[in-house]
């Protein structure tokens, strides 16, 4: 029995999960961007822009890990579409809220409610198209989301230079209802129609904990993502410290550096699908990105009396190295059945983000032995070793057939 009705890589869903997503990732990063603004404006001094700052995002972060696994559940049982509707129907909400915020305790919750409609766009996205997509151009058409979701990063930064901090907000909720009135066109994946009405354990999250095979394959599709968060929360975020002390005469914008690290992101993302076409394997083509990412941050910490040009086109090189979240996330779909498989590829990605405040206590821990720049060198020695073995043990899933189930 044909239980997909298989789509074109040009089809409306692979269309409104790109937007879903450039929508998602510019409500993401806004806070990061419009961070100073928005706080100066609600008269705050420097130093609590940077302590209640970190307050805000961390409640963001918590949204993101809550999401995750609210928003998988929903979508093994009770389908990909209607995470989508309600993770974009909640953010842009959250996101309109955002612009009338008065106290530093409203900023929070926003963000909070905000995070935990984030959260299911992506997974659910890739969930919906890599079972709607022949499994022989799945790769490309998931990278295809990612690499166009990822511009909203860019599109934030250039926004956030041109409006008001409250606007930019406003923007990304209207963005967000526009994609809604999109969504009606899109049908929900065969795979899943298939299995709705079977008396079997759906969404069950759980389940990546009661068999040990089960958990190793999760356990390492989280850890192959870990180098992402390392690059953009440690290094991209903190590259005005770390130019000051590479002795970099101009002053380094994070802002700057994000929108170039993102847009080598998207453009990464897009590529990394094709070579993994060209390659027939998901695997080899992570290798590949690995040692771009491990050449650029080798570059990032050999820039004494460097310039700021020079770190900017680090932070491209890093982004672009780091271009492999959709094929990591496409790999966590790969590895589960229909009915576990949303819950999989929505929880995966923010476990990842989810293990950013880890990475950070490492980075801090290792401060007062060996100092700030050290402490970030060996972190990222650590991550890219741990990521590195978890892909070596991780199996296999390109041309996977997608149609079974977890028993």
């Amino acid at each position: 029995m044909e239980h997909n009705r298989h789509v074109s890589l040009f089809s409306i869903p692979v269309l409104v999960a790109a937007l879903g997503y450039f929508v998602d990732i510019y409500d993401l990063l806004l806070f990061s961007i419009v961070r100073i603004k928005s706080l100066q404006s609600l008269g705050l001094t420097d130093a609590q822009i940077t302590t209640d700052g970190l307050e805000i995002i961390t409640s963001q972060m918590y949204g993101l890990l809550i999401g995750g696994i609210l928003w998988g559940v929903l979508g093994d049982k009770k389908g990909r579409l209607s995470v989508l509707f309600g993770s974009i129907l909640l953010y842009s909400l959250a996101n309109i809220a955002n612009g009338f915020v008065q106290t530093v305790e409203q900023y929070s919750w926003c963000r909070f409610v905000a995070g935990i409609g984030l959260a299911g766009e992506l997974g659910a996205g890739i969930t919906l198209v890599s079972e709607l997509i022949p499994k022989e151009k799945r790769g490309i058409a998931t990278s295809m989301v990612a690499g166009i979701g990822l511009t909203g990063a860019v599109a934030a930064y250039f926004i956030a230079q041109n409006f008001d901090w409250r606007v930019c907000y406003y923007i990304g909720g209207g963005l967000g209802l526009a994609l809604l009135m999109l969504r009606v066109s899109v049908f929900e994946s065969g795979m899943f129609r298939s299995i709705e009405d079977k008396a079997i354990s759906k969404g069950n999250f759980l389940m990546f904990f009661s068999n040990g095979r089960r958990f190793k394959k999760y356990a390492l599709s989280i850890l192959v993502g870990l180098p992402t968060w390392y690059v953009i929360g440690i290094l991209v975020t903190f590259s005005k410290e770390f130019g000051k002390l590479f002795n970099i005469n101009e002053e380094i914008q994070p802002g700057l550096g994000i929108m170039y690290a993102y847009a080598a992101i998207s453009i990464g993302d897009i590529l990394i699908g094709l070579l993994s076409q060209v390659l027939r394997s998901r695997k080899k083509a992570l290798y590949i990105f690995y040692g771009i990412t491990a050449v650029g941050i080798l570059l990032f910490f050999t820039q004494q009396g460097g310039s700021a040009g020079r770190m900017y086109l680090i932070c491209a090189i890093l982004g672009f190295g780091t271009g492999f979240w959709a094929i990591f996330v496409t790999m966590a779909a790969e590895h589960f059945g229909t009915n576990l498989r949303a819950t999989a590829a929505t929880t995966v990605p923010n476990m990842v983000r989810g293990a950013l405040p880890l990475i950070v206590l490492l980075f801090t821990s290792l401060q007062p032995g060996f100092g700030f720049v050290n402490a970030a060198a060996i972190t990222g020695a650590i991550v890219m070793t741990i990521s590195v073995v978890a892909a070596i043990f991780t199996e296999e899933t390109f041309g996977k057939d997608l149609n079974f189930l977890e028993e």
